[in-house]
């Protein structure tokens, strides 16, 4: 780790230097590069250069151990142990900044909820779903745009994609990516009985447009009318906008929007985070990563359930039961998302160190 560390410290101190030089601050793409690597290495080498100042003040206080007189060597004594206990501390905290980093941890997401096992309440529930992440947005300040939203006839969902373009939303919510179960009575029950249907959720990356190549020859674009609400507008224009990628056959559509410039952009966004997926789900599969390793993020996994009989929210992966369902269905979700990504850290610390 302390070879690792000192390559940091060295990159570190080029990059200041780098940022000083007239040549590479005319040049943003370079200078945008440098802010980046800056911003990811400072608080690594501060952290360190830290611990090296902790390192030296024991070994001022371990001098001090042997003074003659006894007050003196008490003070030192407790100084020594304080110290020592910062040193652990930075230790553990440099040992989590030095684990592999998943390099989309800082993009927005876009989600899809789509209706599994259970029929209309299915539905209905994936519907819940699609709320509790809306309200899980709105408490951060971050904004959702739907993409595509199809209905049901008693008020549920079958399938809603839709994109949270803030910075970070998929590193707090790549660990949704499952299948969550929901057992409770429906409101189309009439005998009262407790029902237990599923809903898919799957949670991607939002793709720049540098991370995938999509050639204009490999599109299939049409346009047709909207059967969404909208008023008499959707039913007089063909606004909503249908691509499909011929070389891998991912078919998507917007119709959320009323102009069929701003669904093709949001259909397009849809397409190259599908397509930067299929990339990333084949690249994992071939080296194993840590994300398969500890079961967090397999599509067709049982992650979760919410029991409405006894108003709990249940983790499968790390067991952690919450009695909070109804706030937590109203977005108060962090808790568990935090204890979702501490268990990640874990797993990473414990493979960083077999």
């Amino acid at each position: 780790m302390w070879e690792k560390l000192e390559e940091i410290e060295k990159r570190y101190e080029q990059i200041q230097e780098d940022l000083q030089n007239p040549e590479i601050v005319s040049n943003l793409a370079k200078l945008k590069e440098l802010g980046r690597a800056n911003a990811e290495l400072e608080p690594i080498v501060t952290t360190y250069r830290e611990l090296k100042k902790k390192k030296r003040e024991l070994e001022q206080a371990k001098a001090l151990l042997e003074d003659a007189d006894e007050g003196m060597r008490e003070l030192a004594q407790k100084e020594t142990e304080e110290i020592k206990a910062s040193i652990e501390q930075l230790e553990e905290k440099l040992k989590q900044m030095l684990l592999p980093k998943d390099v989309n941890d800082e993009k927005g997401a876009i989600i899809e909820i789509k209706q599994g096992t259970g029929g209309d309440e299915a539905a209905l529930f994936a519907a819940d779903l699609f709320r509790m992440y809306c309200r899980f947005a709105e408490r951060k300040g971050w904004k959702v745009e739907v993409i595509e939203l199809v209905p049901t006839p008693i008020g549920g969902i079958s399938h809603v994609s839709f994109a949270i373009n803030a910075k970070g939303a998929y590193s707090l919510l790549k660990h949704e990516t499952g299948v969550h179960r929901v057992q409770r009575v429906p409101k189309t029950e009439a005998s009262g009985r407790i029902h237990t249907s599923a809903v898919s959720v799957v949670v991607m990356p939002e793709a720049d447009e540098v991370d995938v190549t999509i050639r204009p020859e490999d599109l299939e674009i049409e346009t047709f009318r909207s059967s969404g609400a909208g008023g008499q507008h959707v039913n007089k224009t063909e606004s909503a906008v249908r691509i499909r990628h011929k070389p891998t056959g991912i078919v998507v559509s917007c119709q959320d929007e009323r102009s069929q410039i701003q669904n093709r952009e949001r259909a397009m966004r849809m397409l190259r985070t599908k397509l930067y997926d299929m990339q990333r789900e084949q690249i994992e599969k071939e080296q194993a990563t840590i994300r398969r390793s500890v079961g967090i993020g397999d599509r067709s996994e049982k992650i979760r359930t919410y029991n409405f009989p006894q108003g709990r929210v249940t983790d499968h992966r790390i067991g952690l039961t919450l009695y909070n369902l109804q706030s937590f269905l109203d977005g108060d979700m962090d808790e568990m998302l935090n204890a979702l990504m501490q268990h990640e850290q874990a797993q990473k610390l414990a493979a960083a160190s077999a």
